[in-house]
């Protein structure tokens, strides 16, 4: 602690200003009301130019570039305690300062909600037959109502790809349209089935059932490539699959080979592998797939709502009250 008895706090990150500046608008200036703050911005390149005045710091607020710290950096903060990290997934950095005991909190919860409204907008557009009727629309140019392909939102059928963080908001922002909502999840309970009111399903119903097919599925070696074309070949009449989960877990090639046969689905890709796709890639010409360039999280001034989070986060911490967002080993593991 410093001499007037604030906690000891630094800045860590390597995050362009372009994209918003997630302790801007009076954020920084909130943590510097709670804490004695360094006044430079940490990076890894000139971690080593400011070591000497970092050995009494006891907790980091963080965002997007923080570096993965190892023994020297641990040697240099021996004194730290918590690292409360403004953004969403901590895969790259979280396990040295779990094993170490630092306590570590995240914002994946609040970096879901735009990728939730996103995906909100895509499947009621979606459900409308938006994206097909466009196309059509292009080729065909007349009003004729048979050439509009379209089902509309009342009582038609949504499917979920996982229920974590973003599947589960998505869920409750459709709870306001008449849809009925099945999901796929190995660890969705009936009782949690329940309390989301949705229809546990296989993964093969999602597709056959589901006029749109929405993917949540976490980041791991274990989803690798496990939607592939015995999947898509399920999709009904006019159906619509997004994927803002990771492109990974799609064949691509088995993607685009059903996509290419079958001008009636739609595909709305905020990610892929790689990302972006190759400049030969079918997916950039395929007319019944959309890409957008990896938009779905937190961008522009939607960033410091990350901020408020983990300064709440660090005010109840200080204050010895539960936290809501810590990410310990079991958590960690089933991050995407």
């Amino acid at each position: 602690m410093s001499g007037d008895g604030r906690t000891k706090a630094a800045l860590f990150y390597e995050y362009p200003p372009e994209d918003g500046a997630v302790f801007g608008l009076g954020r920084r200036e909130r943590i510097e009301g709670l804490v004695d703050l360094y006044p430079t911005i940490i990076t890894g390149a000139n971690f080593d130019q400011h070591a000497s005045a970092l050995a009494d710091v006891e907790v980091i607020f963080a965002t997007w570039g923080i570096p993965r710290f190892d023994d020297h950096h641990f040697a240099v903060m021996p004194n730290l305690k918590a690292v409360f990290y403004a953004a969403g997934n901590v895969k790259s950095f979280a396990a040295p300062l779990i094993e170490r005991n630092v306590l570590l909190v995240g914002a994946w919860d609040i970096n879901a909600i735009p990728v939730a409204e996103m995906c909100l907008s895509q499947v009621l557009l979606s459900l409308r037959g938006y994206f097909r009727a466009t196309r059509n629309y292009a080729e065909i140019k007349t009003h004729e109502a048979k050439n509009f392909p379209r089902s509309g939102v009342f009582g038609e059928t949504v499917g979920l790809i996982g229920l974590g963080k973003i599947g589960t908001r998505l869920r409750n922002l459709l709870e306001a349209f008449p849809v009925k909502v099945i999901a796929h999840d190995p660890f969705l309970t009936d009782q949690r089935a329940a309390e989301l009111n949705v229809e546990r399903v296989s993964l093969d119903e999602i597709f056959e059932r589901s006029l749109v097919v929405s993917n949540h599925i976490p980041d791991l070696e274990s989803t690798v490539g496990v939607l592939n074309r015995s999947h898509f070949d399920k999709m009904r009449e006019g159906a619509t699959f997004i994927n803002s989960g990771r492109g990974a877990q799609v064949v691509e090639s088995d993607l685009i080979s059903v996509l290419e046969a079958r001008s009636d689905l739609t595909a709305l890709l905020d990610v892929t592998l790689p990302e972006p796709p190759s400049s030969d890639s079918p997916l950039w010409s395929l007319l019944n797939v959309v890409i957008s360039p990896h938009i779905g999280g937190t961008v522009g001034d939607e960033v410091v709502r990350m901020a408020d989070c983990m300064i709440e986060e660090f005010e109840l911490w200080r204050s010895g009250k539960p936290l809501n967002y810590e990410i310990t080993a079991e958590v960690l593991a089933t991050m995407g």
